[in-house]
């Protein structure tokens, strides 16, 4: 029992001591040695408990200081992850420094302010940016482009679009600087992206696949979303094909209405003219100024009256210009699958039943309207009813099967296991060690051996029939040499009955207790 004790009193402290250490969470991960080195001796001066693991690139402190911590590191500007951002230049002095060192620090800078940014985001666990900014030489004409080559360490597998995001945030940020000269790289030495025009193009193709990809889901899922609603969750099947046209065109049409004029301009020219002969004589008097043309004239005259009028007019003129952007439907085909009906006899096997035609029909309409269906496209929809191979289970009404446990987070599942096998662990030692330790030293002792009288024992003590004896050894008196011959066989059979009495009592050693109890309260009485 007192063993029992100690290992209980040992186990109930590691209980209290487990329960008043403090809860700890991470506060960083994936450090590299440097930047742990920094943030220990910040935690040490802050006097704040930590514990260091997975090689010392993990650091874990209490959870209520976590927020706290990492705002004061971030004013120290830790963790640095091997970067240095534009606070180089609050570091050192310009007095002195050449352009090249100036140069130098605004790459370095550039480079350590893009590579956290990328590291922001959701999927990124830390980036490397290179720069390549060439400064245009005195009297060249030729001019080199910037390029930049990024390595990513990722937490999975990246798209295509986000990909494209990382080009263009970083061509964003440079200066004359295109997306097509981004390479990326991630840490398991895959190419993402080469930097160059082929590569842009099997973006641009990789964008309508994933276009293309997407607008079948969405409509997909509002299919699926609406006949589980109509045949049950789990009862129908929906497969979505679309061709989409990527092709961007623009259009400009000029139309003109002849029935349609109005006159803009008119204008009339009336002309009178007056002509006289001379016999064809050309005479001086003729040909001086002022000179009457009649005078010496015996010939004809000729007199004429000429009228021109001109009209313009405007007729109407509609110029259109139609774009057509990328991503159009061409054509569209969909293909459902619905279950039949289960109906449960009596004795509860399941029978199934296909649906009717009418129902099939009705199925048909809402998922031609659902996807908006167009005959003049090209577009086809066919829904079939066939009997699944494995009958779908149906949640009860009101119930998500596949919701997990409220909100709890994953270190409150821990804590709330940890406490619970703590608790049966507590319990299995009360009610199988302390309580029958107990219950064993408070029952009541019973009395199994039958005692004979004390007055039937004999002066000497005597076997009793069934074997069980209790021998009194009187004290030794003094006698006579003739007894001596007597006192040795009384001897021997005492000491044979002292050797059977020792037997039964390692055998029975509760009824000897009891015997010697009894023994003393009829001396007392």
């Amino acid at each position: 029992m007192a063993v029992v004790a100690v290992l209980m009193l040992g186990f109930f402290g590691f209980l209290i001591t487990r329960a008043q250490a403090p809860n700890l969470a991470p506060l960083y991960t994936g450090l590299s040695l440097e930047d742990s080195s920094a943030i220990v001796t910040e935690l040490q001066t802050l006097n704040i408990a930590y514990e260091l693991r997975g090689d010392g690139d993990t650091i874990l402190i209490p959870r209520d200081d976590i927020t706290t911590t990492r705002m004061t590191l971030a004013g120290s500007g830790l963790p640095t992850r091997g970067q240095v951002g534009y606070e180089i230049f609050d570091q050192q002095s310009t007095l002195g420094a050449t352009s090249f060192v100036q140069n130098l620090n605004n790459v370095r800078a550039l480079e350590g302010e893009l590579a956290r940014t990328i590291g922001s985001l959701n999927r990124i666990k830390s980036a490397r940016v290179h720069l390549v900014l060439p400064e245009r030489e005195l009297f060249r004409r030729e001019k080199t482009d910037p390029s930049a080559s990024i390595v990513l360490s990722v937490r999975g597998e990246l798209g295509n679009g986000e990909i494209r995001a990382i080009q263009h945030l970083v061509a964003s940020a440079i200066e004359g600087l295109t997306p097509a000269r981004v390479s990326i790289v991630d840490d398991q030495g895959n190419l993402l992206a080469s930097g160059t025009d082929d590569d842009a193009q099997g973006a641009l193709a990789g964008d309508a696949a994933e276009r293309t990809l997407g607008y079948e889901n969405r409509l997909r899922t509002r299919v699926e979303d609406m006949l589980a609603n109509v045949v049950g969750p789990g009862r129908a099947r929906v497969e979505v094909s679309a061709e989409i046209d990527f092709n961007r065109s623009t259009t400009t049409e000029e139309k003109f209405d002849p029935e349609s004029q109005v006159v803009r301009s008119s204008q009339v020219r009336e002309t009178e003219n007056l002509t006289g002969g001379a016999n064809g004589q050309v005479t001086v008097a003729n040909e001086l100024p002022g000179a009457s043309q009649n005078v010496g004239s015996g010939g004809a005259t000729e007199q004429g009256t000429s009228s021109e009028e001109v009209t313009n007019y405007e007729i109407s003129k509609t110029t259109q210009t139609a774009v057509t952007e990328a991503g159009s439907v061409k054509r569209l085909s969909v293909a459902v699958v619905v279950d039949g009906v289960y109906v449960t006899d009596p004795s509860g096997t399941a029978t199934y039943t296909p649906r009717s035609a009418d129902e099939v029909a009705q199925i048909l309409t809402l998922v031609r309207s659902a996807v908006g269906f167009s005959e003049t496209r090209g577009d086809s929809v066919e829904v079939v009813n066939m009997q699944f191979a494995e009958r779908p289970e149906l949640a009860a009404p009101g119930t998500d099967a596949a919701g997990g446990l409220l909100d709890f987070t994953r270190d409150d599942l821990m804590n709330g296991a940890e406490m619970a096998v703590t608790l049966l662990i507590a319990l299995a030692l009360v009610f199988f060690v302390m309580r029958p330790l107990i219950k064993k030293a408070l029952s009541p002792e019973t009395q199994a051996l039958a005692l004979p009288p004390a007055a039937e024992l004999g002066h000497h003590g005597v076997l009793s029939a069934d074997g069980q004896v209790i021998a009194e050894i009187e004290e030794a008196r003094d006698k006579t040499p003739a007894w001596v011959a007597n006192a040795k066989s009384m001897g021997e059979t005492q000491l044979q009955t002292l050797k059977t009495v020792g037997i039964l009592v390692e055998e029975n050693p509760r009824q000897a207790a009891l015997i010697v109890r009894d023994w003393l309260g009829s001396a007392a009485a």
